[in-house]
């Protein structure tokens, strides 16, 4: 049986070796006959040597058949047969079928690894007069060799797309046989060809529009076509080099395309496994692709950023706006910034009374729900809408030659966003009292002018008004100049919490006590100016909201990091003498050490040690530089930082509240060692106080806990939280601000809750450490980083407690409940105290720095 075995592989090999050998010196340039074969050595060239047909591999142990543009220097590959299927040899090849209506491909065993025939449109009649054929548009065609109608083929490969839309190729759907064509990412790109998990597709019904979805999860959409373009899309022109878009709708077909006149441009679309889709063009003289065009660009091209009734415009702060006659339907949750809840009406409709409110240049909501006839003009649309009490909008379908065909919303709109330009106009339903004057498609002339003369005259009484504001402003000034202010005003005396510290007692003391009675250090102005070689931009470290730091040598050869303020930093004056004030009295291994400051020649600065490995932000959010953050690293950061708050909090001589604790604050010297910086929001508490309340709220968004950003309460608790965020972020490697998960419901916080409710906690440790970790003590610290982000202050540890956990493998740790500003629904309630997320909150006016890394 053995001997039997050993003949039968040996005639396999021969076999296939002659199939090669034959195939080798019988193949054309462009066409591959029944009698040929293409092993993984050869290649079909176009007739004019624009794509190339052939077998590629990144590894040397997988093989995939593909098709690439021939003359660019790196392989852009555009179509790939065996995507999910490689082959793991390379004696491969790929044939025609025996019955001449098919391509298989067949590896070493003559085993069929893929074939055409599983795909649906490969015919089932039989020829033996068939030819494969790689043409200059990039589609490889099985055809009859006689057969000269260009579109009449066996089979195609456009009809199978990968990742690529090419010129000439459809993206949507043969509604007669019930094809989809539609484009998937690879799932690594330039590594792994293999279906990944974005992908764009058409969805015919109502109002047809395309969809990038990730998985199960739409995360962008294209709005309708417009005749000229797409509604989400106004940036969507033709260019000088005559790329062409076409959308083509009847009973038959529903297809986006595109074609190229200029025959020397290459252009693609391309859905990247990053989780955008982008148009590249080639450029020749850099010999680079460049992305002409992706999406999604920004937060609002997330889809439902706004959720029902929401309109979102980047010009605007929040981005998130209830349509005119709605209003938030969480207002907590909304001035979080968080709008996927949408909007609710202010009053109900009343359907006869109701009217219209015209929006202009947005993208038109969601479409797939959607009345269409194309028949219809403006007017009828209107009418028809307004006699259907559940019509919530109504819209034309084209804009070109004045606008035509009616569109009509049954329910909720969804995934709106305002242009400056470049939209389209849609009419949204109100109730008549919440359209007001000149609102609406039914507002009339008279009106409009009333509207402007109430305006108007608005406007000349407002004026009036300012002007003598502004005088009296200026005689109150002239009264008060030359006094002494020994007091600050109600608000300064409550904002500004701090006792006088570092400053003379000969004097009395005051929020205005002259800078010259610190006792610090004074360095020469003139020192620090040879030190930085002039403030040199080579010397530049970082540039924050109050100035620029800048690194520097002493004569002596110390390295000094120098903060220098800026003149028309408002701001920056109590910011810079709190730092002072603060800093010249702690001392700890992890807290940054101020050398002294220099308050010459009208400049305020501070001068620091200098740290090597500047702030953590800078390497743990840096692709090309986390891994040099192995496990021990962060754990010993993480510890580092803890025990600086523990020393703020409870062991320095006043208890001090940091308020800004942040990756960008955290240090690192030339060993890794954590130092905490920037203590220019700080506060100090008085012995037995344990929170205090401020009318304005400063600090970073992300890190702040929900008391202090809603009502402006703060506390050691509030460093607390801010320390819970930093934990989660040193293991995962990803900012909790700008992080969303999946589809973009979860932040970091939201999203390690999921994960630790769901047994999972070890997956959102970063990948670039390896698995060179103590699973422990990573369960540990997100167990930790959890606590510390609970959503009431109370639940949360104090940093001694943190502390104890974070050193002992024996400590009993609670459980954490939900935490504050995760931005998703709860996925379990653990606490009693959690029905009251839903009630509404009013913000106090909040000031966020996003000051850069130092």
């Amino acid at each position: 049986m053995g001997c039997v075995t050993s003949l039968l592989n040996t005639f396999l090999f021969c076999f296939s070796t002659l199939l090669i050998f034959l195939s080798t010196i019988s193949i054309s340039t462009d066409t591959l006959t029944t009698t040929q074969s293409l092993t993984t050595n050869q290649t079909l060239s176009s007739p004019q040597g624009i794509f190339e047909l052939g077998f590629f591999s990144y590894t040397n142990s997988t093989w995939y058949l593909a098709i690439w543009y021939k003359n660019i220097d790196h392989k852009t590959v555009v179509w790939v047969a065996n995507r999910d299927t490689p082959l793991e040899n390379p004696t491969g090849f790929l044939k025609i079928g025996d019955k001449g209506n098919n391509i298989v491909l067949i590896d070493q065993s003559l085993h069929q690894i893929w074939s055409s025939s599983n795909q649906t449109t490969t015919t089932t009649t039989s020829t033996r007069n068939s030819i494969l054929q790689l043409l200059d548009s990039g589609n490889l065609v099985l055809k009859e060799s006689n057969e000269n109608y260009p579109t009449k083929f066996l089979w195609q490969s456009f009809d199978y797309p990968t990742d690529t839309l090419l010129p000439g190729m459809k993206l949507g759907w043969n509604l007669d046989t019930g094809m989809e064509r539609h484009i998937t990412s690879w799932k690594i790109k330039d590594k792994d060809p293999s279906s990944g998990d974005l992908s764009f597709k058409l969805n015919y019904h109502g109002l047809p529009e395309i969809f990038l979805w990730n998985k199960d999860q739409i995360i962008y959409r294209s709005g309708p076509w417009n005749g000229e373009r797409f509604s989400g899309v106004p940036e969507m022109q033709p260019t000088t080099n005559s790329i062409k878009f076409i959308f083509h709708v009847d009973e038959h077909e529903v297809y986006y395309s595109f074609s190229i006149e200029n025959q020397i441009l290459f252009s693609r679309l391309f859905v990247s496994p990053i989780g955008e889709l982008q148009r590249l063009t080639w450029i020749k003289t850099t010999q680079v692709w460049n992305k002409f065009w992706y999406a999604p660009k920004d937060q609002c091209d997330d889809y439902r950023m706004c959720g029902p009734y929401g309109i979102c415009d980047t010009n605007a702060s929040p981005v998130c706006q209830c349509v005119k006659g709605f209003h938030p339907k969480n207002q907590q949750n909304w001035n979080l910034r968080y709008g996927s809840d949408g909007c609710v009406r202010n009053k109900e409709l009343d359907c006869e009374s109701d009217k219209f409110f015209k929006l202009h240049n947005v993208k038109l909501p969601e479409t797939t729900l959607v009345l269409v006839n194309r028949s219809m003009n403006l007017v009828e649309c209107e009418d028809l809408c307004h006699k259907n009490c559940s019509c919530t909008a109504y819209a034309n379908i084209e804009i070109t030659n004045g606008g035509s065909g009616c569109v009509i919303w049954i329910g909720e709109l969804i995934d709106m966003r305002q242009y400056p330009a470049g939209g389209q106009d849609i009419y949204v339903r109100l109730a008549a009292s919440d359209v007001g004057f000149g609102g609406g498609s039914n507002g009339t002339n008279s009106t409009a002018k009333v509207a402007g003369i109430i305006v108007g005259g608005a406007a000349l009484i407002l004026l009036a008004l300012g002007f003598f504001l502004l005088w009296k402003k200026n005689k109150l000034q002239c009264i008060l100049k030359g006094k002494t202010e020994h007091r600050g005003s109600l608000e300064r005396s409550h904002e500004f919490l701090m006792p006088e510290v570092g400053f003379s007692s000969k004097r009395e003391q005051s929020s205005e006590s002259n800078i010259d009675d610190l006792e610090l250090p004074l360095f020469d102005f003139n020192t620090i100016t040879i030190a930085t070689n002039n403030f040199s931009e080579h010397n530049k470290l970082g540039q924050g909201g109050f100035g620029v730091v800048y690194k520097g040598i002493l004569i002596e050869g110390q390295e000094i990091a120098v903060k220098r303020l800026s003149k028309n930093s408002g701001q920056g004056i109590e910011e810079f003498k709190n730092e002072v004030k603060l800093l010249v009295k702690l001392q700890h291994r992890n807290l940054v050490r101020l050398l002294g400051c220099s308050i010459q020649m009208d400049e305020k600065m501070l001068v620091y040690e200098y740290m090597e490995n500047r702030s953590l932000d800078g390497i743990l959010f840096d692709k090309s530089k986390r891994s040099s953050l192995d496990w021990n690293r962060r754990f010993s950061i993480i510890c580092g930082i803890a025990r600086g708050l523990l020393y703020l909090h409870q062991d320095s001589r006043f208890r001090i509240i940091h308020r800004d604790l942040k990756a960008s604050n955290i240090l690192l010297d030339k060993e890794m060692n954590p130092r905490i910086s920037d203590f220019g929001m700080a506060r100090i508490f008085v012995a037995d106080q344990t929170e205090a309340n401020t009318m304005r709220v400063v600090g970073t968004y992300g890190y702040m806990s929900p008391e202090y950003a809603m009502d402006g309460i703060f506390s050691v608790k509030s460093d607390v939280f801010s320390f819970g965020v930093l934990v989660l972020e040193i293991i995962s490697g990803k900012k909790n601000r700008g992080f969303y998960y999946a589809n973009k419901e979860w932040n970091l916080l939201g999203h390690s809750w999921k994960q630790w409710i769901e047994g999972n906690a070890l997956e959102l440790i970063d990948s670039s450490i390896g698995d060179l970790y103590s699973q422990s003590e990573v369960l540990r610290c997100i167990q930790v980083g959890l606590l510390c982000v609970q959503e009431h202050a109370e639940d949360r540890p104090t940093m001694s407690s943190v502390v104890l956990m974070l050193s002992s493998e024996t400590a009993v740790m609670a459980q954490p409940k939900n935490p504050g500003f995760c931005l998703g629904r709860n996925l379990a309630e653990t606490d009693s105290s959690s029905s009251k997320q839903d009630e509404s909150f009013t913000v106090n006016h909040v000031t966020v720095t996003m000051l850069e890394a130092r």
